[in-house]
């Protein structure tokens, strides 16, 4: 039976090598999934606290452009959150419906609620990055939490979850936010994109290498923005405002990440591959700008996968190798599944395990069409 097995001499050197490329990507991913993400799986997140000796004054900030539907949603919840001292900034940023009326009749209603209204932004900024530098600066606290105003808490004790581990050494806190559940491949897509995107940042910031979060759910402390010049560094960059910046300033020491449900955001899915695209355009555009570490590392998780497809493919369509194919298949699907439904368990429940390896196989696809469009296409803006 062994000596039926295929060997190096039975093929041409090219089919030679395609199978060493095919073996050193499983190589490469079992040592992510053993490395970066088994720590996220058994990571043992903070509890909420049954007492605090002193609770910080939270300033949660929200920028606004045109949201006036969803800030009717968004701001009930946001008053209702169990938190002892807290207070809410929106940003309305250059709004033309009738956001501005809503806010300001809002902010007379409830104390705890402020507006900052721009009518115009410079040239030298993105308007995003304006418009939370305006609302962070008008911050009374110095812890800072941010969301959008299209998302949605996942419970009344958010800013008790998505704030507690900001202590002693702690100034930035990673958290999750969601993409709704709707029926349709491109909500399957989206939600599992969403997903894997925080299994890397936030296993990445368990193992000490930080390099991203998401503004839809993020805190930092008010004083760590004031030290490092906002966004200085990327002023004009479309986006960058979370990734970007967490990059700069988050270390081993100085950063936690918060996985349990009641600090979720949630958001409400893009409808069209064309806004999803345009937002993922956007990302790639801003990770271009990511340290030289982080890039390689997330350059050979992505490469990795890309050739393990693409070279696992072809080595069946040449009938070359094909039991250690299967074997290889088998060996990264189950590690990879296993580890990433155990996460899911805690971030994503709406994601079963045997969407997974599929999910895995389209994601390839989605590398190579993104990322060429995302060379051959201008910039995109933020609103």
């Amino acid at each position: 039976m062994i000596s039926e097995l295929p060997l190096f001499t039975d093929y041409p050197p090219y089919i030679n090598i395609l199978f060493c490329v095919f073996v050193g990507t499983i190589a490469i991913s079992l040592f992510y999934q053993l490395f970066f993400f088994s720590r996220l799986a058994f990571y043992k997140d903070i509890q909420k606290p049954e007492s605090v000796d002193e609770w910080p004054g939270v300033s949660v900030v929200v920028c606004a452009w045109n949201e006036l539907e969803n800030l009717k949603k968004l701001i009930p919840l946001l008053l209702n959150q169990k938190y002892p001292y807290f207070e809410i900034i929106i940003v309305d940023d250059r709004s033309d419906d009738e956001c501005y009326d809503f806010l300001l009749f809002e902010s007379f209603k409830h104390p705890k609620l402020h507006l900052v209204r721009i009518n115009d932004t410079p040239d030298h900024i993105s308007s995003k990055k304006y418009a939370l530098t305006l609302g962070i600066k008008a911050a009374q606290y110095d812890i800072v939490l941010l969301t959008d105003a299209d998302c949605l808490p996942e419970s009344d004790n958010w800013i008790t979850y998505m704030t507690s581990p900001i202590r002693d050494e702690k100034k930035v806190v990673l958290g999750f936010s969601p993409y709704r559940y709707n029926t349709g491949f491109l909500n399957f897509l989206i939600r599992h994109e969403t997903f894997y995107t925080a299994v890397q940042y936030m296993s990445f910031a368990v193992a000490g290498l930080p390099y991203m979060g998401v503004g839809r759910n993020l805190s930092y402390r008010k004083s760590l923005f004031i030290q490092n010049k906002g966004f200085h560094s990327h002023l004009r960059v479309v986006g960058g405002d979370d990734d970007l910046f967490v990059g700069e300033v988050a270390n081993k020491k100085n950063t936690a990440i918060c996985v349990l449900p009641d600090s979720f955001m949630v958001s409400e899915p893009k409808s069209t591959f064309k806004t999803w695209f345009r937002q993922k355009r956007r990302h790639l555009n801003v990770g271009k700008k990511y340290k030289l570490r982080n890039k390689f590392l997330l350059a050979m998780l992505s490469l990795s996968q890309l050739l393990f497809w693409v070279c696992g493919i072809l080595l069946v369509c040449l009938q070359a190798f094909i039991p250690f194919v299967v074997i290889g298949w088998l060996i990264r699907t189950i590690v990879q599944t296993w580890l990433l439904y155990r996460i899911a368990k805690r971030l994503d429940e709406s994601i079963e395990w045997y969407t997974l390896p599929l999910f895995d196989f389209f994601y390839t696809f989605y590398y190579m069409f993104i990322g060429t469009w995302a060379l051959f296409t201008k910039r995109a803006s933020w609103s």
